[in-house]
């Protein structure tokens, strides 16, 4: 019997999801985003950046692979953190391959390479790990990374130890390569033009996030969540009215700022980004919520999107 067109394409392409995990700022959301040639995750040089799972989908001819970044792996200190570790551990249990990242500018022999347990996660999931050596292009003395990668593979059975550089693209090839034989043969799961599985709100939202944790310190972008109240089309313009939540009086007052301008440049700096990922003009309306202590608040976290 001859097989049909699906039957022999599942023999012959490989399908699968990627788990990207490793400590706050270790550069997933950098690596996703080169990998798909397109911002899916938003990136900013302060750590817990990324607070959900984030599916980002690479097809070529013979391969799909379906990362997902997730937060960095932190010992949680409020209810909102739990939830951010407890979608990094879901995301290696649900893998079919992990990778996990390092910095390599800032790793050293002298303290753990790799957040507490998580190695013990990879042997509990069973899947195969692969573990890469990123931000090279920032390491001065290069034969630094010969003995740090021979510490590396004696920690855990490694499939592949691989310095790159998400920024500039430098091995990122490899990687893929890699990954792409340790995937289960079969056909796609998404279509070869779809990057992602979250609606337009969801990145909408994420922008206005990044633009807050890009122009304020400390504590204020921790403290603050984004959610879309409307999103509607408005005469050939979308109109689009967010929320952003704080816990404190202090933290409203710092982001609106003198007369408004702090809102008003988060406001400017957002819709810049919102236009030119949606394609289309946008009017953005933005607000500012107290609600106390709101990270620490399990109803308050599940109401804001996220689980536990």
């Amino acid at each position: 019997m001859n097989e049909t067109k699906d039957e022999h394409t599942s023999t012959q392409h490989r399908c699968g999801y990627v788990a990207l995990v490793g400590a706050p700022n270790a550069g997933k959301s950098t690596f996703m985003n080169t990998v798909l040639g397109t911002k899916i995750s938003i990136v900013t040089p302060k750590p817990q950046t990324t607070r959900r799972r984030i599916l980002g989908v690479y097809s070529a001819d013979a391969v799909q692979i379906i990362f997902m970044d997730t937060p960095g792996l932190i010992e949680p200190r409020y209810v909102l953190q739990e939830s951010m570790v407890n979608s990094a551990i879901k995301a290696i249990r649900e893998a079919d391959v992990c990778i996990v990242l390092l910095d390599a500018e800032r790793s050293s022999l002298h303290r753990p390479l790799f957040p507490e347990g998580l190695l013990d996660l990879f042997r509990q999931s069973g899947r195969p790990v692969l573990a890469v050596l990123n931000k090279i292009d920032l390491v001065h003395d290069k034969s630094n990374l010969l003995p740090l990668m021979d510490a590396i593979r004696t920690m855990y059975p490694f499939k592949a130890i691989i310095p790159i550089s998400a920024l500039t693209g430098d091995a990122m090839d490899t990687v893929l390569n890699e990954v792409e034989s340790l995937l289960p043969f079969g056909p796609p799961l998404y279509p070869q033009d779809e990057l992602s599985d979250q609606p337009e709100r969801f990145f909408v939202s994420e922008i206005i996030r990044e633009k807050i944790f890009e122009q304020f310190r400390q504590e204020v972008p921790y403290a603050t969540e984004v959610y879309i109240t409307e999103f509607s089309e408005d005469e050939g313009k979308d109109y689009i009215a967010a929320e952003i939540v704080v816990e404190r009086e202090s933290q409203r007052r710092i982001l609106i700022g003198a007369k408004g301008q702090s809102i008003r440049n988060i406001g400017i700096a957002a819709r810049t980004d919102i236009e030119e990922f949606l394609g289309r003009p946008v009017y953005l309306d933005l607000h500012v919520r107290i609600r106390d202590r709101w990270r620490d608040d399990r109803n308050w976290v599940r109401r804001l999107g996220y689980t536990d």
